[in-house]
C-alpha cells in the first residue's frame, strides 16, 4: 500500500505524508494517499493506466462527469478525489441523463484505438464496420476456447445469427463499458463521476444491459435516458452474454447457469 501511494507522489512531484488503503474492486488496487503540501488524490492499478486515463479524458469530453486525471504511467493512476456520499437509487433520473448524454457521444466505427481487459480476460477492440461481426468475434467467440465445448457450440450458434437479431449499423456511441451500480459515484443526488470504464464506441444498449445485470433502474432512469428501440429486449440479453462469460472466466462456475440461462432464453 506504502508503495503505491509512494509512487503516486512521485508522479505528482510531491512527498507522502499518509496513505490509505481504500475498497476496491476485485481486479485493481486502490489507496487515498495526502502530500506533505496538503494535495489529496487516488492511485490506483489496471491493465493499462493510460488507457484508462485516455478513457475518462474521452467521457470527461463528452460532457459526463469523470474523475480529473493527474498522473498516469504504465503502472498506475493518479485521479483527483470526487465526492460520492450516496447510493446510485438515489440519483437514477440523473444516471439517465448522464448515459444520455455519454452516448450522444459518436464515432466513425465500432471498438477503440487500444485493447484493454478485465483481469486476464482481454477485451479486444479492433475497429469495425460491422456492429454484429464486431460482437460475435470480439464479445462472443473469444470465449469460446475458455469455457465448454457445450457453451461454446451454443456461442458459435448465436454468433452465426447475430446479423438477425442485432441492428447492423447502430450509432457508434461512446460506451462506458462497465456500467454497474459500484462504477457510478453520487453526491447529493446526483451523478458525481462514471469511474472504472473500459471504453468504446458501440451500441448505446450494451450500457443498459450491463447495468441491469447486477442493478434495478428505477422508471426514472428510463423516462430521463429516453425509450429504447423496439426489440431491445431481446438484444439486451445478447449484450449480457459478454459480462456474464467474463464472469464465468474470472471467478468461475457460480456463474455458468447465468450464462446458460440467457443462452436458453435467446433460444440456443
Amino acid at each position: 500500500m506504502k508503495d503505491l501511494g509512494k509512487r503516486g507522489a512521485a508522479l505528482l512531484g510531491g512527498t507522502l505524508q499518509d496513505v490509505t488503503g481504500m475498497g476496491g474492486g476485485s481486479l485493481s488496487q486502490l489507496v487515498c494517499l495526502r502530500l506533505t503540501d496538503g494535495r489529496q488524490a487516488i492511485v490506483k492499478t489496471g491493465p493499462n493506466p493510460r488507457a484508462e486515463a485516455a478513457m475518462l479524458g474521452t467521457i470527461r469530453a463528452a460532457g459526463v462527469p469523470a474523475p480529473n486525471v493527474l498522473a498516469a504511467d504504465d503502472e498506475v493512476l493518479v485521479l483527483a478525489l470526487v465526492k460520492d456520499a450516496g447510493s446510485v437509487s438515489a440519483a437514477w433520473d440523473d444516471l439517465g441523463r448522464v448515459l444520455k448524454t455519454l452516448h450522444a457521444a459518436h464515432g466513425s466505427r465500432y471498438g477503440w484505438d487500444v485493447d484493454y481487459a478485465f483481469g486476464s480476460v482481454a477485451i479486444v477492440n479492433t475497429w469495425s464496420e460491422d456492429w454484429p461481426a464486431f460482437w460475435a468475434e470480439h464479445r462472443l467467440l473469444n470465449n469460446a476456447e475458455f469455457v465448454s465445448v457445450e457453451l461454446a457450440r451454443r456461442l458459435e450458434q448465436l454468433a452465426a445469427d447475430l446479423g438477425n437479431r442485432l441492428p447492423r449499423a447502430p450509432e457508434p456511441s461512446l460506451l462506458h463499458g462497465d456500467l454497474w451500480g459500484g462504477n457510478v459515484m453520487v453526491a447529493n443526488g446526483k451523478v458525481s463521476a462514471l469511474i472504472d470504464p473500459a471504453s468504446y464506441y458501440g451500441h448505446g444498449e450494451v450500457d443498459i444491459a450491463m447495468l441491469e445485470m447486477f442493478d434495478h433502474p428505477a422508471a426514472a432512469f428510463f423516462a430521463s435516458y429516453g425509450k429504447l428501440e423496439t426489440g431491445h429486449r431481446e438484444r439486451i440479453d445478447i449484450y449480457r452474454l459478454w459480462p456474464a462469460l467474463v464472469h464465468l472466466r474470472l471467478f468461475g462456475g457460480a456463474y455458468r447457469p447465468l450464462v446458460e440461462g440467457l443462452l436458453s432464453g435467446l433460444g440456443v
